[in-house]
């Protein structure tokens, strides 16, 4: 790839929902608003909530689908994501890392519903090279230099995500209706992000464990919210706030989503 910047893409914090979010009418046609409001990326390198593994790792091109998750219909175990060929983009990426971050190349692992889930609906063709990179800490200081060393992608082309869901309190539902309203642990920690969002409060955000209400109702497990530190990374400047591009509540959890420049 050759710098181009022209093409400059955006990075992105994304909420994935869960499979069933393929037949969600509204969400999908926001997520998919969002992708046509984009330039066209050159290729996309995504990180998922649900590929937590140190050393920092890489996915198979060619590989089929991880269906990490169970209790859904057939037809979700049943989909394919076909993208072009990555190895030459991923070797790319092991590049720009440095030796204080080693990288495996996987041989066998394919993207998952992380990362297919909502790429499916932004990119239903299929067409683009998509590369998926474990997260190998949730410390955001360390994500956020994961971003920074991937931020010259985006003069590239190169769409960056990362993909999680701003609030995960999945053992406190109470309901699992798509419209449930939202409970207070999830309105009260996604008004607290959105607000730190809008104030580009780097700090406070990483603060979370400790300021954040909600906790730990909100995350009892921490991989949802952490992705969003390799998105700050890779902004152009960290503390300029982005832009809310979705918002709103899937069962009761927080759909807020940020494009940052």
């Amino acid at each position: 790839m050759t710098t181009d910047t022209s093409t400059r893409m955006p990075a992105l914090y994304i909420g994935h929902g869960a499979p069933p979010l393929l037949d969600d009418v509204l969400w999908s046609s926001q997520l998919a608003a969002w992708a046509g409001d984009l330039p066209r990326p050159k290729a996309i390198l995504i990180v998922s909530a649900h590929w937590e593994s140190a050393p920092l790792s890489l996915t198979a091109s060619g590989a089929p689908l991880v269906y990490d998750f169970g209790g859904f219909a057939p037809k979700y175990y049943q989909m394919t994501y076909e993208t072009p060929d990555a190895t030459a983009f991923a070797r790319q990426v092991a590049a720009m890392m440095p030796r204080t971050e080693p990288i495996h190349q996987h041989s066998s692992r394919g993207l998952d519903h992380g990362a297919w889930v909502p790429l499916k609906i932004m990119y239903p063709q299929a067409d683009i090279p998509v590369l998926q990179m474990s997260m190998p800490t949730h410390d955001p200081g360390r994500l956020m230099e994961i971003g920074r060393r991937l931020k010259p992608l985006r003069d590239e082309g190169v769409l960056i995500i990362g993909s999680g869901f701003l609030t995960h309190g999945l053992p406190f539902l109470t309901s699992w209706e798509l419209d449930a309203a939202a409970p207070g642990w999830s309105s009260d920690f996604d008004a607290w992000a959105g607000e730190a969002m809008a104030r580009g409060d780097v700090d406070e955000l990483a603060s979370y464990r400790d300021k954040a209400p909600g906790m730990p109702y909100a995350h009892p497990t921490v991989e949802h919210y952490t992705p969003l530190f390799v998105t700050l990374g890779a902004a152009s400047d960290p503390t300029e706030p982005g832009d809310q591009v979705i918002d709103g509540f899937w069962m009761g959890l927080s759909k807020r989503s940020l494009q940052v420049s």
